[in-house]
């Protein structure tokens, strides 16, 4: 698989190691991930879009006893003055919590909340590839409800692990 660099382009060589999986991946993921990169490729057309934008926001955080929370948003969102405003900030988002397992280079997680109600109760999977401290990361082929939902899209998502400072803690 290639290697991505941080600005999701591509490396000048392929490295090839063995991926992670099942309870290797597991112990990898546990922690809190920094969204670097979102970007939508569209089936058949090899057209990539930056659909968070050039700078989006966001943490996905996994548990070790199973949990997962998700939430990412585009660049450039700012405070809703209209119900227009607030219907088009659903289309820079993405938001939801559930319990995960791990399957091979995956993880699904059964959602238990999430930002479009039509995901509740459904599982949502994710393929991972995890080299030092960037997870790259990309849905299967589906028709996702905030860019192209007429057409079947992937999402291709880079991460960057926050090492935790247990000292940065202030507890009154």
């Amino acid at each position: 698989m290639p290697i991505m660099n941080e600005t999701d382009s591509m490396a000048d060589e392929t490295i090839e190691e063995k991926p992670l999986i099942g309870d290797a991946l597991y112990r990898a993921l546990i922690g809190t991930w920094q969204l670097l990169s979102y970007s939508v490729e569209e089936q058949g057309t090899a057209c990539m879009v930056p659909a968070m934008g050039e700078a989006p926001r966001g943490r996905v955080i996994f548990t070790p006893d199973g949990w997962v929370a998700f939430n990412l948003e585009g660049e450039g969102r700012v405070p809703a003055q209209t119900d227009a405003d607030r219907a088009a900030l659903l289309q820079t988002l993405v938001s939801y919590i559930g319990r995960y397992r791990i399957e091979g280079n995956a993880w699904i997680t059964h959602i238990e909340t999430a930002w479009v109600p039509e995901w509740v109760g459904s599982e949502q999977k994710r393929f991972v590839s995890i080299r030092g401290e960037f997870a790259d990361v990309s849905t299967p082929w589906r028709f996702m409800p905030n860019w192209a939902p007429d057409r079947l899209t992937r999402s291709l998502i880079r991460f960057r692990k926050i090492q935790s400072d247990p000292s940065a803690l202030h507890i009154a």
